[in-house]
């Protein structure tokens, strides 16, 4: 089961040129660009690890896919997601988010169940990948 975040989650994995296009469209509409990494992608991690600084005046889709292969050489074993901020007035919120790498081996999930008085039960969605230590986890 592959981790689902963002818009193009559920569709095969996306090339450069179709990663490029996403990003020029990110550009038209004036959206900034920011590059984010994980090693523990739990679905209510939402805030990930920053690469770089925000691309707000970034003008070419070229530049915001350097970053991303530059963060893939760096450390490509991780969750790469790549967010565009429209900072329009009314807006001010992520309007496009999509992973555009994953580690070749995903460690997944598992679900705590705990049982509690008067037929009580709760669930917990556990990352596998938190049992060893950060930075060595892929």
């Amino acid at each position: 089961m592959k981790v689902t975040q963002g818009q193009f989650s559920f569709v095969p994995e996306p090339g450069d040129d179709e990663i490029r296009m996403r990003y020029a469209y990110a550009l038209q509409n004036g959206w900034s660009i920011t590059v984010e990494h994980t090693d523990d992608p739990h679905p209510r991690s939402t805030c990930w690890e920053i690469w770089g600084t925000p691309m707000v005046d970034l003008k070419d889709p070229a530049g915001a896919l350097y970053e991303v292969n530059e963060r893939r050489k760096a450390r490509g074993e991780r969750y790469i997601k790549v967010l565009a901020f429209d900072s329009k007035k009314g807006f001010e919120s992520i309007r496009m988010s999509h992973i555009v790498n994953r580690p070749k081996h995903n460690a997944g999930f598992g679900l705590a169940r705990t049982e509690g008085g008067g037929r009580n039960v709760t669930c917990r969605a556990h990352s596998c990948a938190t049992d060893k230590p950060a930075g060595t986890r892929y």
